[in-house]
C-alpha cells in the first residue's frame, strides 16, 4: 500500500478535481465538487482543502478567479493510485476488432494502432521489438506451375514472410514436401543467420537443388536485414486536434512534427519493460510533449521478444480507460503472435 503524502479527504478531493477537468477541460471550483461528488462537504471546507493542495503543488489557479486545474504532479499521485488500487482490465473490444479486421500477419500492427486510436481516440503507436536472434519455426515448399515453387518461412515470433523460387522441374510436389520436411528437421529452432551458414553443407549432404537452397539463403537474409531494426506503426496522428489544448496551430504543428521523430518514439517505448507505465509531461524527455502524457503497456512476441503498445495524449486523460485498451490490445498481440 502506498504512503500518500496527503491525508484521505484531500485525496478524495483531488480526484474528483481530476475526473471533472478530463471530462470538461474547464478549471474546477469547489461549488462543482460540492454538488456533483463531495455532497456532505460545504463549499468552504472544499475551498480550503483546494487551497492546501495548491501551496503543496497539486493545483493551479490559471485565473485570479478561476477555479484550479491539476498539475502534472496530481495526475502522477493520480495514475499511480490507479496502478496501485484498479489494476488495468482489458477491454472486451480488443479481440472482436481484431478478428474482424486482420485477414495477415501484415496486418497485425496496423489493425493493433487502428484499435487503439479508434478506442482512446487519441495518437497510439505501436513498437515491433528488434529480433536480433529471430530463429526459424517451419519452412514449407509449395509446387507452382512451370518450374516454380512457394517459398514460406515462418519463425518463433509468429513473422511469415514468402517469395516464389525457381526449382527443377524434376521436383514435383512430393520431392518439395520431403524437401521441406527435411530442411525443417534441420533448421527449426536456428537463426537466421545460422541457416545461411548451414545451407551449403546442407547442399552436399542432400545433393538437393541448388536453386531451392539459393531461395531459402536469400529469403533468410531479406528477413534479417529487416528484422534488424524496430519498427514503429502511429495511427489516429491527427486526432490531438480535436482537443482544446491543441487548437493553437503552433502547439499542434510541434505535436505532429514530433511524432515523425520515430527513432526518439521508439527509444523511448523501449525504456519500459514493466507491464505498464505511463510518463506526464516533463517526464517523457521530449520536450514537444511537455504538455502530453504516454502511456505504454508491453507485449509478449514468441519467447524472448517484447514490443510496447502506446498512447499520446494530453495529461488531461482518463487514464484507466486508456490503460484497459491498452491491456486488451497487448494480450491479443501476446496470443495472436504466440500461436
Amino acid at each position: 500500500m502506498a504512503v500518500h503524502p496527503i491525508d484521505a479527504r484531500k485525496e478524495r478531493i483531488l480526484h474528483a478535481i481530476i475526473d471533472d477537468y478530463i471530462q470538461t477541460a474547464m478549471p474546477v471550483g469547489s461549488r462543482t465538487i460540492s454538488r456533483k461528488y463531495e455532497t456532505s462537504l460545504s463549499s468552504a471546507t472544499i475551498r480550503n482543502e483546494m487551497s492546501d493542495l495548491e501551496e503543496l503543488g497539486y493545483l493551479a489557479q490559471p485565473h485570479v478567479s478561476a477555479g484550479r486545474v491539476p498539475s502534472v504532479k496530481a495526475y502522477r499521485l493520480y495514475v499511480d493510485d490507479l496502478l496501485e488500487d484498479q489494476p488495468p482490465r482489458p477491454d472486451a473490444r480488443a479481440r472482436e476488432f481484431f478478428s474482424r479486421r486482420v485477414r495477415q500477419m501484415e496486418d497485425v500492427f496496423t489493425t493493433a494502432a487502428q484499435a487503439i486510436s479508434e478506442f482512446t481516440r487519441y495518437t497510439a503507436v505501436v513498437m515491433m521489438p528488434k529480433q536480433t536472434e529471430l530463429r526459424v519455426s517451419t519452412l514449407q515448399l509449395v509446387p507452382m506451375p512451370r518450374g516454380a515453387a512457394l517459398l514460406v518461412i515462418v519463425t518463433d515470433t509468429g513473422a511469415i514472410r514468402d517469395t516464389v523460387i525457381r526449382v527443377s522441374e524434376n521436383l514435383d510436389g512430393d520431392a518439395l514436401y520431403a524437401i521441406s520436411r527435411t530442411l525443417t528437421e534441420h533448421l527449426a529452432g536456428r537463426t537466421l543467420q545460422e541457416v545461411q551458414e548451414m545451407l551449403g553443407a546442407y547442399s552436399r549432404q542432400m545433393g538437393g537443388d541448388a536453386q531451392v537452397l539459393q531461395g531459402i539463403a536469400d529469403l533468410a537474409a531479406q528477413m534479417e536485414r529487416q528484422s534488424a531494426t524496430d519498427t514503429l506503426t502511429v495511427g489516429g496522428s491527427h486526432n490531438i486536434l480535436n482537443y482544446p489544448e491543441y487548437s493553437d496551430v503552433e502547439k499542434a504543428r510541434a505535436f505532429l512534427s514530433a511524432l515523425e521523430e520515430k527513432e526518439k518514439l521508439m527509444a523511448l517505448l523501449a525504456e519500459n519493460r514493466r507491464p505498464f507505465a505511463v510518463r506526464i509531461g516533463p517526464e517523457t524527455g521530449l520536450p514537444e510533449m511537455a504538455d502530453c502524457s504516454v502511456v505504454t503497456a508491453s507485449y509478449q512476441v514468441g519467447v524472448d521478444h517484447h514490443g510496447a503498445v502506446g498512447v499520446i495524449g494530453p495529461t488531461r486523460m482518463p487514464y484507466g480507460q486508456v490503460l484497459s485498451a491498452l491491456s486488451a490490445v497487448g494480450q491479443v498481440l501476446t496470443e495472436m503472435l504466440g500461436e
